[in-house]
């Protein structure tokens, strides 16, 4: 044990207390506001829905304080524990070089980690999920995407690992800079190959139908200039009963997907407020702002892991015996989480800002109301809870609570001091 040892049993442990703290909180609130729905919610959302979605939620925050006290005690078995330096030393008994050894203790380790995962996920589904109507997953079908999803990892991650590890070993001292022109070239790469590849392996999109619907869609991207590779509707009932709306791709491979689960919910006009929300994203820029944050914190995080790698009391103080490229690069993505956990709040602050503009885009494509009432039936239909606790949600809610979202929106209809005046 060093001084990096003391850091982070230190970090872990305020990091952890202080996500049981919030979780609690969380919890709480939800439980003392189960019995009434709030005003701007009562006309549309029932009791029952309220309290239904107040056990779902608080079912869920009980489980999630289960998984984290399992995942500590993983990580300090990993590290400090001694687990990651075995796991190290069986393959190094093996005498392949370092590039093949590293690659090796990392396929191990993504593999035995996906093992330790596999209960929480099979519980997650076939109990939580199940018990409140929302999972649709078969257990063939579970099997079935688990082995696709472990089959396309292993076809695109061992490529990936070995260039990575090999630029790490053979780049010389700057060899962060080209491992991170491959890292974001790659990411770039994923994120425009998912739609027309990666997704429609597990999920099947069909082309929205000519109607109404369509010709409000299109004459929305028109209008704001918003090109993409068509609009599709996707199986999304086949595993769950939630719905949701996004945009996927990159470039010109985007695409519009709706599940079909939301298009049973919403109206058109509700479907067109959402999906203005959307577009908000693109004209406000949010997308090319992450990825160029996301470059710059990656480049940062790799510099600094540059210098990181050769000091010795970084291995030892994580409980590693023999320095290595491959090692660093492993106890860095774990370790990492560790010391930014506290600056999840500036995170989620972001996101959230970038939602309220996403909204104010969207109530001057469509009638504010129309998005209201779509984020009604969408809280309602995914067991949203209306009453999170408002300190958990400043830290950790990519998007803002319900009451402040709706309340944010009525102020965009003149004369519209309540939920009813925004129906009209």
């Amino acid at each position: 044990m060093n001084e990096l040892t003391l850091f982070f049993l230190i970090f872990l442990f305020l990091g952890t207390s202080v996500q049981f703290w919030l979780s609690w909180r969380h919890k709480s609130y939800i439980i003392k506001h189960k019995n009434a729905v709030p005003d701007a919610f009562a006309e549309k959302i029932s009791l029952e829905n309220h309290q239904n979605a107040a056990i779902y939620t608080t079912t869920k925050l009980n489980f999630g304080q289960i998984l984290l006290f399992i995942e500590v005690v993983i990580l300090l078995l990993w590290t400090i524990g001694g687990l990651l330096n075995e796991l190290d030393q069986i393959w190094r008994a093996l005498e392949w070089s370092e590039l093949w050894t590293g690659v090796a203790v990392f396929l191990s380790f993504g593999l035995i980690s996906s093992l330790l995962d596999l209960p929480s996920s099979l519980y997650s589904t076939f109990h939580i999920e199940s018990k409140f109507g929302f999972n649709n997953t078969s257990l063939r079908l579970f099997i079935v995407d688990l082995f696709k999803s472990l089959l396309l990892s292993l076809i695109i991650g061992i490529p990936f690992i070995i260039l990575i590890l090999w630029l790490m070993a053979y780049m010389g001292d700057f060899w962060w800079i080209s491992v991170w022109a491959v890292w974001m070239g790659f990411s770039l790469l994923m994120l425009w190959l998912y739609p027309t590849v990666i997704a429609p392996l597990f999920n099947k999109f069909k082309p929205l139908e000519d109607g109404e619907l369509k010709q409000k869609i299109e004459h929305l991207l028109e209008k704001n200039g918003f090109a993409s590779k068509g609009i599709f509707i996707m199986d999304g009932s086949k595993r769950s009963g939630h719905g949701n709306a996004y945009f996927t791709g990159l470039g010109n491979n985007k695409r519009i997907v709706f599940f079909d689960t939301l298009l049973e919910t919403l109206n058109a006009d509700e479907v067109i407020a959402v999906l203005a929300h959307e577009v908000g994203h693109f004209k406000r820029k949010h997308i090319t702002k992450r990825i160029i944050s996301m470059s710059i914190l990656t480049l940062l995080s790799l510099a600094f892991l540059g210098w990181l790698m050769k000091q010795d009391w970084f291995y030892t103080g994580l409980g590693i015996e023999t320095a290595s490229t491959y090692m660093a690069l492993l106890l860095f993505s774990l370790a990492l989480p560790i010391f930014t956990f506290f600056l999840q709040p500036v995170v989620a602050w972001i996101s959230r800002k970038h939602e309220f503009e996403a909204d104010d885009f969207a109530a001057e494509q469509a009638h504010p109301s129309h998005l209201i009432q779509a984020l009604v039936k969408l809280y309602k239909d995914n067991a949203n809870t209306l009453t999170p606790d408002p300190l958990y949600s400043a830290f950790y809610d990519s998007h803002p609570p319900a009451p402040v979202r709706v309340n944010h929106l009525l102020a965009k209809i003149d004369s519209a001091p309540s939920f009813d005046a925004a129906k009209k």
